[in-house]
């Protein structure tokens, strides 16, 4: 059957992208629509008057935290307590495994401030949280001014059903991630914070604002989490509703709604848009401080203020009317928001792509694989074992079993000793802990393609042509649940891993030509494949970069995703160091198999 099974296998793997690519064609996707019912009509009137006052408060919160030299904890104490909130503080230290190269610490202290507006009319039940990060430099004192000036105005009002609370976070996603824990009693990643004195009831949305200044063009909504989550496709109709209602532009991406979807350029325009989504998705890290609200259930976003399209411009006011509405409507809910989707593409705010319409793409691709096994299977029946000088040539367990395993031990070393052998090898090299801990990994990742012609001499004999193929028919079928359990987790990730490894899954026997199937194999590992996705993520976002300016770049993805990973339980780096490389190994043996 391995004549038919090729062109079969290619048709497949065509027919898998062709569709992925066909999802951004705007007459395939679905329009957003309201599910909620309970935040259906936008009838809500807007008077938040006092957008001049809130930028006057971010030029003095900028002001106090320049004296300070970080977080203004005393005065925000005091300017929460004078717009009559309970305010707490919560104080917090983090320790990271190594130094984070882009903001030079090693030792994260900081002070969260949270001022609790109680719901009048209510018991203390449920609660929405508005945040704001206080970023280093001249970042985001608007948005704390903002923040200040809604608290004002939602105290004067009587309608509130539920607690909200204003949360100004240090240090960004650590900052986020001690507040998150403390109120929820909860510590998974060894972080080190003072409990919370002051609570509201069960979260039921939150958002995180990001303004960095005076007027803003257009309004940019993120919604990638950790580990791919993303919040209820609601919330962000919630936004584009009111986007359109107060006449605010909004981008999803950084990249403008465009409503010439039939001309190539705008087709390409939705496929950027979308591709774009994909690769932030599959590297699993959280976009904003919203990404971590999401592991608990609460549906977050976050609004970032872009200033970039030159003939529009919103005021502070007007944003802050916007988001009194969102919150007039999110006060409304009678329970969590769970009719819409959870799991979705957006091509562009006004179009989205359900998971049962981009599914197929991944079936198409996984479907190789289990072609490929039932060939095999049926080879392996078909095939008597002989006996050669009374020897049966039937392959020993051993054989296919030294393999494995070394293969995973190989990945295990991979996730363990980079962060272990930091300190040995800033001694022994000129490199920062940084450059060690990503050195060391890309040095054991690559030691790994020497194994495979070592693991045979630990042997006695040769191995067999029966011996290959059940390796084979074994990683094959692990690939497929690995890939198949990724993809229904993270989309995005299992799509980009398929592209690159159902391919050489396919194809690769001992018997096809040595180099060059090996120089093939290398290129489509999950390491190269990791640096091409650097590439694309860059051309993209119209922010194209040079061969070298790259490989740094890709570097410090490495270097973020084993900080991730420490810092907020990141899935993506474990995943590709004990499973999906042990898994390229094997198949990268079976090339070499003697």
């Amino acid at each position: 059957p391995c004549h038919l099974q090729d062109p079969a296998s290619v048709m497949c793997y065509l027919a898998g992208v062709a569709w992925f690519m066909g999802l951004a064609f705007e007459p395939f996707t679905l329009r957003t629509y309201m599910s909620e019912n309970a935040m259906g009509s936008t009838m809500v009137e807007e008077r938040f008057p006092a957008g001049e006052r809130a930028l006057a408060t971010g030029r003095e919160f900028a002001a106090h935290k320049k004296k300070v030299g970080g977080m203004p904890v005393d005065w925000l104490v005091k300017t929460m307590q004078s717009r009559g909130l309970e305010v707490f503080t919560q104080s917090f230290t983090r320790k990271l495994p190594f130094p984070d190269e882009n903001k030079e610490r090693y030792m994260v202290r900081g002070t969260n401030v949270y001022g609790i507006l109680r719901a009048p009319r209510a018991p203390r039940t449920e609660a929405l949280v508005l945040s704001a990060p206080c970023s280093e430099g001249n970042n985001n004192n608007q948005a704390v001014g903002l923040l200040l000036g809604l608290a004002q105005y939602f105290r004067s009002q009587i309608h509130w059903a539920k607690d909200i609370i204003f949360l100004v976070n240090e240090h960004d996603l650590i900052g986020m991630q001690a507040w998150l824990e403390g109120y929820h009693h909860t510590n998974t990643t060894g972080g080190d914070w003072s409990p919370l004195q002051g609570r509201g009831g069960s979260i039921q949305a939150a958002l995180s604002l990001e303004l960095s200044s005076d007027v803003i063009t257009s309004l940019d909504l993120v919604l990638e989490g950790l580990n791919g989550q993303l919040p209820n496709l609601d919330l962000a109709n919630l936004f584009y509703a009111f986007c359109q209602k107060i006449g605010v532009l909004c981008t999803i991406q950084g990249k403008l709604q465009r409503n010439d979807w039939d001309t190539t350029s705008g087709y390409s325009h939705a496929a950027q848009t979308m591709m774009l989504m994909v690769l932030k998705q599959a590297s699993g890290r959280p976009w904003g401080d919203h990404g971590l609200f999401l592991r608990y259930h609460i549906e977050a976003a976050s609004i970032r203020g872009i200033n970039s399209f030159r003939q529009y411009k919103t005021d502070t006011t007007t944003i802050g009317r916007l988001l009194e509405g969102m919150y007039r409507k999110l006060n409304n809910l009678l329970e969590r928001l769970h009719q819409s989707y959870f799991f979705y593409l957006m091509p562009s705010l006004s179009r989205f792509v359900s998971i049962g319409y981009y599914m197929p793409a991944f079936g198409l691709l996984a479907v190789i694989l289990l072609l490929r096994a039932l060939d095999l299977w049926v080879q392996l029946g078909a095939s008597p074992p002989g006996t050669e000088d009374g020897v049966p040539s039937s392959p020993g367990v051993l054989s296919i079993l030294t393999p494995v395993v070394i293969s995973h031990m190989t990945g295990v070393a991979l996730y363990t000793l980079p962060i272990l052998s930091q300190e040995m090898a800033v001694q022994h090299f000129p490199v920062s802990e940084t450059e060690a801990v990503v050195l060391t990994a890309i040095a054991i990742y690559t030691a790994g393609l020497a194994l495979p012609h070592n693991t045979h001499r630990l042997l006695q004999g040769e191995g067999t042509e029966e011996g290959w193929r059940v390796l084979k028919l074994v990683a094959l079928l692990y690939l497929a649940v690995l890939l198949g359990c990724t993809a229904l987790i993270n989309f995005s990730l299992g799509f980009i891993l398929a592209l690159s490894l159902v391919p050489i899954a396919a194809f690769i026997t001992p018997h096809t030509p040595k180099a060059l199937s090996a120089a093939i194999m290398v290129l489509l590992s999950p390491g190269c494949t990791l640096l091409y996705c650097v590439f694309v993520f860059q051309e993209l976002q119209e922010t194209p970069v040079s061969l070298q300016d790259g490989w740094m770049l890709f570097l410090s993805v490495i270097s973020q995703g084993i900080l991730d990973h420490a810092l907020y339980g990141s899935l993506v780096y474990p995943l590709l160091a004990l499973l999906i490389y042990p898994c390229w190994l094997l198949l990268w043996n079976i090339l070499f198999w003697k």
